[in-house]
């Protein structure tokens, strides 16, 4: 059975997010509300490709195994390097593989990865079947609708679809328009109609301004196979519940010790990103934002917790 195969229509994905999705967070999500499918942060090729960034490569890959099924997220434009980044992911025991086309960060899309990749079909092309050389691993693609204007859709998604991925998750909005205004929902008929008629074996995955797990039934109706959530676990911890459920503060609090526990046992540094992870489980009850403002000001995870102590 091929990775993607095992999944029933309307299943949930944890998006892949640079400096969030790490292997302490993924953990905190799980013991939450789990997804069915978990995304590791990207891992550059080139850097696993230089003797010198491998050990980053490495750290941003490790999972465990009470993880799976979790996919690898890399990106970069070489495609050699995508052949030898895929192998080295099937080494570390990841069944599959997802290739960025669609983060619009300006330093990603300035070395002409991410949504940069838009603008280049042709590296696009090669960088998936480069992945594929390898056998025995999933390979799938996440991108956007396209570069600048909407209308790039069908030319784009074409392109990535003609080349037969297992999966394919659309976030449905153009480089151009960040996240700044709501995804594009009107698309998803056409963009299922589409991949029926170029990769019917594709699945297809909806990305942008989903907030819950119960969204899944509603875009499976439309023809989806799955949906990815990714900023709404900042606004709700527990989004990937099927049947949501109230939660206290003291559940967040929970959430909060463990992380910090997490980050602990896994030796991640530096401590700073950890503070944007606060307003996750320090929020929607009174004192909230003074609490947050305190948190702010720590060095440590001790400080950290001598905060949360008082509560």
């Amino acid at each position: 059975m091929k990775f993607w195969d095992q999944f029933r229509k309307g299943f949930t994905c944890l998006a892949p997010m640079e400096g969030v999705t790490d292997i302490a967070f993924r953990q905190v999500i799980a013991s939450a509300a789990r997804p069915d499918i978990f995304f590791t942060e990207f891992t550059n090729v080139n850097s696993y490709s230089s003797e010198k960034g491998r050990h980053d490569a490495l750290a941003r890959l490790k999972f465990e195994p009470s993880e799976q099924p979790i996919v690898a997220q890399i990106w970069g434009k070489t495609p050699e390097m995508f052949t030898e980044t895929v192998l080295a992911a099937k080494e570390l025991g990841f069944k599959a593989v997802d290739i960025n086309m669609g983060c619009p960060d300006r330093h990603v899309v300035a070395t002409g990865g991410g949504s940069g990749l838009i603008r280049t079909p042709e590296t696009a092309v090669n960088i998936i079947r480069a992945a594929k050389e390898i056998p025995n691993i999933s390979i799938s693609v996440k991108t956007r609708l396209g570069y600048s204007r909407i209308e790039e859709w069908r030319d784009w998604l074409s392109c990535i679809l003609n080349e037969k991925p297992e999966a394919l998750t659309v976030h449905l909005r153009t480089k151009k328009e960040m996240s700044k205004v709501g995804a594009h929902y009107e698309l998803i008929p056409d963009i299922v109609a589409l991949k029926n008629e170029l990769s019917p074996e594709t699945k297809l995955i909806i990305n942008g301004d989903i907030l819950s797990a119960v969204d899944a039934q509603k875009y499976a109706e439309l023809g989806a196979d799955g949906i990815m959530i990714g900023r709404g676990v900042f606004q709700n911890p527990f989004c990937f519940e099927r049947e949501p459920q109230a939660h206290d503060r003291s559940e967040l609090i929970g959430l909060m010790l463990y992380h910090l526990e997490l980050y602990e046992k896994y030796d991640l540094h530096p401590y700073d990103p950890l503070k944007h992870f606060y307003k996750i489980y320090i929020n929607n009850f009174p004192g909230a934002s003074d609490i947050r403002a305190q948190l702010m000001q720590t060095r440590s995870i001790a400080e950290a917790r001598e905060i949360i102590a008082k509560l």
